[in-house]
């Protein structure tokens, strides 16, 4: 059968990025003084926006169960905590976190589309994210196809992704740019316009298999791009830096850029997500600290 071929509009038109512009832009944000109650507050937001995450090839049913079995516990340490906001693993895993996450509200994610590489035809692509969705995802992290992208065929990345959406039926489409294999921040904004276009519910920075990961700068672009596609359309676009963010600190200057950039609107995890799993063992150290005056030592939480 010959796959369904949909051109870019030809409104999507390159943008040309100020380089020193937006990196100075992004530097200001980490200059932002905040105060011990909006701390607190931005923490347990942060904490509530993880996608807790394990996509190794050692992954075991076990070691899936433990990771579920924290993200639905973080109230065990300090009760009233949050949940995380999902936990994401790989398509043969969901029926596992499925079950282990059942009742919770917290939802399962699952990558596709021959991750981290995405170097994989179209029809397995397909395959594998309706595996995924068949096993009960909520929600997909599909990587594009990178060497497609710097080759120029632009096309055929919106092609994919379109095709892709449409494999997901009800789940969502978080839509993987990979930023550090992009390069430049005019291709990531390029790649951020196509992926809205092309039917993605979120874009993604990395895959956190790749350095650099997110950046303030490149996730900074892709806020802009999501505010310029919201402006032009009324559908908001959530967003998902992945990768290299394990400091509550540095959590918390994103939360700061993502205010200042989208909006109130975009400050839940419906719209925001961190794919940074150890940054949850710093969120519930510095809450822990917040509550009991002292620092626990990193031992007492788990790494998955």
């Amino acid at each position: 059968m010959a796959e369904k071929i949909i051109s870019i509009p030809s409104f999507i038109e390159p943008v040309r990025i100020d380089q020193v512009g937006i990196e100075e832009r992004a530097a200001r944000f980490t200059k932002r003084s905040i105060k011990n109650e909006t701390k607190l507050n931005g923490l347990l937001l942060a904490l509530n926006m993880i996608d807790l995450t394990t996509l190794e090839g050692k992954d075991t049913e076990g070691k899936v169960k433990q990771m579920c079995y924290k993200a639905a516990h973080l109230h065990d340490a300090y009760p009233g905590l949050p949940t995380v906001a999902a936990v994401c693993v790989y398509p043969s895993m969901v029926a596992t976190a499925k079950k282990a996450v059942e009742g919770t509200g917290i939802k399962v994610a699952s990558v596709s589309t021959a991750f981290p590489s995405g170097q994989a035809p179209r029809n397995i692509k397909i395959s594998d994210t309706k595996f995924a969705v068949a096993q009960g995802a909520d929600e997909i992290d599909m990587v594009i196809s990178r060497g497609k992208f710097l080759e120029g065929e632009y096309n055929f990345v919106f092609d994919e992704i379109a095709a892709i959406k449409e494999a997901c039926g009800n789940a969502r489409l978080k839509v993987i740019l990979e930023t550090g294999e992009l390069v430049t921040y005019d291709k990531v904004r390029r790649a951020s316009d196509i992926a809205m276009y092309a039917g993605a519910d979120f874009i993604k920075t990395s895959t956190g298999k790749i350095n650099p990961a997110a950046t303030m700068p490149v996730t900074l672009v892709m806020l802009n791009a999501i505010k310029d596609f919201y402006y032009k359309t009324g559908k908001m676009i959530g967003m998902k830096p992945a990768g290299g963010i394990s400091k509550s600190k540095l959590a918390l200057h994103y939360l700061v850029m993502l205010n200042e950039t989208l909006g109130e609107d975009w400050m839940n995890n419906h719209w925001f997500r961190f794919g940074a799993s150890s940054l949850a063992n710093d969120v519930l150290m510095q809450l822990m600290k917040a509550k009991t005056g002292v620092y626990q030592s990193k031992d007492y939480f788990s790494v998955d």
